[in-house]
């Protein structure tokens, strides 16, 4: 599926089972939610926290498209081709970017030996 067909089947699936959309600004505070449970599941299962029992059936993959759904529902509200965006947003990275990651010396792979 692409970005497009993510957006238009997302509006079709908000304007028939989903009655209409909520505000932006809920929307807004929905996202926030959304990335909580993604920052509360990656630190149990990446971080050092334990599980509660009410997290145990979580799955990040249902997290994060939780998040793309509510970052698409924005988009669509606010006339946002999420396409062209992240074209436009690629075009940006790759020159401000185009020599910045290569020279920072926390991204450099440690050589053979160690050092």
């Amino acid at each position: 599926m692409t970005l497009q067909e993510a957006q238009k089947k997302v509006d079709q699936w908000i304007k028939t089972t989903g009655v209409r959309y909520f505000s932006e600004l809920t929307n807004m505070a929905i996202l926030t939610e959304e990335v909580g449970e993604v920052a509360r599941l990656m630190s149990r299962i990446y971080g050092d926290q334990s599980f509660k029992e009410t997290d145990k059936q979580r799955k990040l993959s249902d997290e994060l498209a939780d998040v793309l759904w509510v970052v698409i529902c924005i988009a669509n509200q606010t006339g946002v081709d999420l396409t062209e965006a992240l074209e436009k947003n690629f075009e940006k990275k790759n020159t401000r970017d185009a020599q910045r990651h290569q020279h920072n010396e926390k991204l450099v792979p440690p050589s053979p030996g160690g050092e």
